[in-house]
């Protein structure tokens, strides 16, 4: 593939997934959209439930199995290398705008928070979900993660260096901030209908499934018995754990920890 129109392509992904993060935003706060997790197309509730299941399960299909190294190594005899990464990102964008065009609305009412001071407290814990999912995505590598480096040093006929595993800030206290940031903007809503509900239910046993069951086993195989002495130091999601506190104090700890990067 030619160096330019790589890095074009590779641009043009991440402005694809920009947009898409910007407008999950809204539409799990409900605001600023045509269509929302409480309010899409209206059909009757077996259909609306039956569809809004198989969306979801369309991306967790496409997300986890595209991210799999098996997949890769078969996904890069077709699509080259320096453009995987940003052609991962680019079907995961497309799979989320399809969810978001064709959610079904299940509009029924769990809890409704009247007080205003209150309803803002509770999009400001939201937000401080999509904050720090936004933020550790820095902490590793943003632009690796979404693609535009790897086209960037291609283009520049640079090869891609290889990267220490550290760990630093949220990563010395759970081992999936980006993960546990989701949750958080997620569930902390002031109205919950049945179709957040069933969003923040599905999405959740995703996270878990995903990183227990498939992150988790890849980066021991990357990384072996440092990964696994991560995993013993660091809770993989809950910060408030004894593992957690006991890790952030130890000075001993922030000592290995410099050496340490989580990818």
């Amino acid at each position: 593939m030619s160096r330019l129109p790589a890095l074009l392509y590779g641009a043009a992904c991440y402005a694809a997934f920009l947009a898409t993060f910007l407008y999950a935003i809204a539409f799990v706060a409900g605001v600023g959209v045509p269509r929302h997790v409480d309010h899409g197309i209206d059909a009757p509730f077996a259909v609306a439930l039956g569809i809004d299941l198989a969306l979801l399960a369309l991306f967790a299909v496409q997300h986890s199995g595209m991210a799999r190294p098996a997949f890769k190594r078969w996904w890069t005899r077709y699509v080259p290398q320096p453009i995987e990464r940003s052609t991962y990102v680019l079907a995961s964008s497309l799979v989320l705008a399809l969810l978001f065009w064709q959610w079904r609305t299940l509009p029924q009412q769990l809890w409704d928070v009247d007080a205003p001071a209150l309803r803002w407290a509770v999009h400001g814990v939201s937000a401080l979900g999509w904050l720090l999912v936004l933020s550790s995505t820095f902490l590793i590598n943003h632009f690796e993660l979404f693609g535009l480096r790897q086209t960037w040093f291609f283009a520049h006929r640079r090869p891609m260096p290889d990267e220490p595993f550290v760990t630093r800030a949220f990563y010395r206290i759970v081992r999936h901030p980006l993960m546990l940031g989701f949750l958080i903007a997620f569930w902390a809503t002031p109205t919950m209908t049945l179709g957040h509900l069933l969003f923040a239910v599905m999405t959740t046993g995703y996270i878990l499934v995903a990183v227990k069951f498939l992150e988790e086993r890849d980066l021991l195989a990357l990384y072996g018995d440092t990964y696994r002495d991560y995993q013993r130091r660091v809770p993989m999601l809950l910060p408030w754990s004894r593992r957690a506190r006991a890790a952030a104090a130890s000075p001993a700890t922030a000592r290995r920890d410099a050496d340490i990067v989580v990818p």
